[in-house]
C-alpha cells in the first residue's frame, strides 16, 4: 500500500502530526480524488495488513529482478541522504534498502500497514502519509522508491502525484517507480477472503513515461518483465528509473 509524509528526514523530528481526518481533508481540498475512496483505500489495507505480511513480506526472496533493480538504486544513492519508500506497506522494500546501507523512511496511507512495518522493522522510521499531499519540506529526500503505490491514483491525478514527489526530491535525485502493465482499472470488493473496496489501475509504460515527463522528470530507463509464476499476481510489470533534473 502506499503513502503521506510527516517529518523532514529519517533523523529529524516531525514538524507536526495532523489528525488523519485533517490530512484527508487537505488531500481532498487540493485534488479530485474522492474523499470516500481515500477512506476506503486506507481501511481496506488496514483490514488486510496482517494477511499482507504473511503473503507479501518475504516476496523479494523470490524476485531476483526486483532485487537487482533495488541494488542499482541503492548503489546510486550511496550516502547521499534519506530515501523514501513511498507506499511502503509492511516495510519489506525499506528493509531491503536499509540492509544495503541506505537511510530510509517508509510512508503509507494505512495505519494498519504502518503498525506492521514498525513491528517488523524496529530500526526504520515509518509514518502515515498520502502521496498526493506529502507533509515534508521541498528537496528533503535523496531518492524515492514507489513500488505499486501509483496504481491507487486515478489517471487524472497521476501527474499531480508525480509533481508532488518531484517537489520532495533534491535536484538530480532518482525515482524508481513500479506498476502493473495494462490499461484497465480493476475494482476489488474482496482480497484473500477479506472485504475491501479498492481500485487498481494498470498503465502502459509509454503512458507512465509521458506522465513523468509532464511532471518534469527525465526518464533514464524503462524495464519490463513477465510475472513470477506462483509468486505474485500474474501481470506483466514495469519499472521506470527517472530523475529530477539537476539544478
Amino acid at each position: 500500500m502506499k503513502g503521506i509524509a510527516y517529518g523532514k528526514s529519517f533523523y529529524e523530528p516531525m514538524r507536526h502530526q495532523p489528525t488523519v481526518a485533517a490530512a484527508l481533508a487537505e488531500v481532498c481540498r487540493i485534488s479530485n480524488m474522492d474523499r470516500q475512496k481515500i477512506i476506503d483505500l486506507q481501511t481496506s489495507y488496514d483490514a488486510v495488513a496482517e494477511e499482507y505480511v504473511r503473503r507479501i513480506f518475504d516476496e523479494l526472496q523470490h524476485k531476483p529482478m526486483d532485487c537487482r533493480l533495488l541494488d542499482r538504486f541503492a548503489a546510486a544513492i550511496q550516502e547521499a541522504g534519506t530515501v523514501c519508500d513511498l507506499g511502503c506497506g509492511p516495510g519489506h522494500v525499506a528493509r531491503y534498502l536499509d540492509a544495503r546501507g541506505v537511510k530510509v523512511i517508509g510512508i503509507d496511507l494505512s495505519t494498519g500497514m504502518i503498525e506492521q512495518a514498525r513491528q517488523l522493522n524496529p530500526g526504520i522510521a515509518f509514518q502515515q502519509g498520502n502521496m498526493l499531499a506529502l507533509d515534508v519540506e521541498d528537496e528533503a529526500w535523496a531518492g524515492v522508491v514507489a513500488f505499486y503505490s501509483i496504481i491507487h491514483i486515478p489517471r487524472d491525478e497521476v501527474v499531480r502525484a508525480l509533481i508532488e514527489i518531484k517537489r520532495t526530491l533534491r535536484p538530480g535525485a532518482p525515482l524508481l517507480l513500479a506498476f502493473h502493465i495494462g490499461e484497465e482499472v480493476t475494482h476489488l470488493d474482496e482480497l484473500w477472503d477479506i472485504p475491501i473496496s479498492a481500485d487498481y489501475a494498470f498503465f502502459q509504460p509509454v503512458e507512465m513515461a509521458g506522465y513523468l515527463r509532464a511532471a518534469g522528470f527525465v526518464i533514464e530507463e524503462v524495464i519490463e518483465r513477465p510475472p513470477y509464476e506462483n509468486i505474485e499476481y500474474p501481470s506483466h510489470r514495469a519499472y521506470l528509473f527517472a530523475q529530477k533534473p539537476a539544478a
